[in-house]
């Protein structure tokens, strides 16, 4: 009685059948399956093409033995074929790179300095050393940021971006100067750059001031006439030796922020009075009252009390800002210097019309 038909994956084909095994097929499978046909053990039978049935290696012999030999043949050329080229084909490698290069990314490198300079700033943040997986991990980053900056540049975010260009050329202006300051200045370069600018470094002079104030909207002194009218009546007065105190109860208005009874440097008389009175006081002998200067909304008599002359130190007591400055001034010159080298190799063309007045308001 034939029983069921169970086939599995790893069953030779003959085991396709609803009928008992036969002996041969037992045998068949004892030894391996090793026949003449090949390791599978079965075979397309040549002799019945149309048909294409399965054979096994118990089967009798083909009837077209020629055919079954130029198949041989031809099968064995083509192996021989597949494996010459396998041998001749030249064998991919692995890229090598130098000991300076920590990855390749396309067609640029990550240096190794720069993975080893990020590596240090993570391993001053952990407590814990940094093992493999962590290094690889920086690495596998630092070669992201890299695909990100390639695709940005491809996409012209460094042209259109105006947040990209301000960092780009930040970083450039950074390198630019970072060489310019490599050299140190000897102290004789930073004592002559002392002398150049002596003036540059030198303290400069205090002055004690005081100001009278008439306002063009006065309600208090309206009644005595505008506010260059009082200021005339009132430098009568101070000329002839009356109290400013008095001069100014009589005559002038309240001030916002009036001068400090003090000793002050320029720059911060100027944020008392602007700039139009400091440059008045700045001309004027201590004890004489200037003409009328309309200035911030009003009119102002004033005149200094008292003036200390600019100091001039001494070198050493001003030498590390010295050669701060002159580190400063050699990056300005350098990015100078940089700047028309690139000007005289890249054609620049200005349209002129742009400076005309009122083209935005057209526009």
């Amino acid at each position: 009685m034939a029983r069921s038909s169970t086939w599995r994956m790893d069953d030779p084909p003959e085991a396709i059948s609803h009928e008992e095994p036969t002996r041969a097929d037992a045998r068949a499978r004892r030894n391996g399956h090793r026949g003449r046909k090949g390791a599978l053990g079965y075979a397309l039978d040549p002799s019945s093409p149309g048909d294409s049935k399965l054979s096994t290696p118990d089967s009798e012999e083909p009837k077209n033995p020629a055919r079954a030999s130029a198949l041989l043949f031809a099968g064995a050329a083509l192996g021989l074929a597949l494996a010459t080229f396998g041998l001749l084909e030249p064998q991919r490698r692995p890229e090598a790179l130098g000991e300076d290069v920590a990855a390749r990314v396309g067609e640029r490198t990550i240096r190794r300095v720069d993975y080893e300079r990020v590596l240090a700033g993570v391993e001053g943040d952990r407590r814990n050393p940094v093992d493999e997986p962590i290094r690889r991990k920086v690495l596998e980053r630092m070669i992201d940021e890299e695909l990100l900056v390639q695709r940005a540049l491809e996409l012209g975010l460094a042209t259109i971006d105006r947040r990209v260009r301000g960092e780009l050329t930040s970083g450039l202006i950074d390198s630019i100067v970072g060489e310019a300051d490599a050299d140190e200045a000897s102290e004789a370069d930073v004592r002559r750059h002392f002398e150049s600018y002596r003036d540059f470094f030198s303290r400069p002079g205090r002055l004690r001031a005081e100001a009278l104030f008439f306002s063009a909207r006065s309600r208090t002194h309206a009644r005595e006439g505008d506010a260059g009218t009082r200021a005339r009546r009132a430098l009568e007065r101070l000329r002839a030796g009356s109290d400013p105190t008095e001069v100014a109860e009589d005559w002038a208005d309240p001030q916002l922020s009036p001068l400090p009874d003090a000793l002050l440097p320029p720059a911060k008389v100027r944020d008392y009075v602007g700039p139009i009175l400091l440059d008045t006081l700045e001309r004027l002998e201590p004890g004489v009252w200037s003409e009328p200067v309309a200035s911030g909304g009003g009119v102002y008599l004033v005149r200094v009390i008292d003036r200390e002359p600019p100091v001039v130190p001494a070198f050493e007591e001003v030498e590390s800002v010295v050669r701060e400055d002159l580190a400063r001034r050699r990056g300005d010159e350098a990015l100078r210097r940089y700047l028309d080298e690139l000007r005289a190799r890249t054609k620049v063309v200005i349209n002129e019309s742009v400076f005309r007045e009122g083209i935005s308001a057209e526009k």
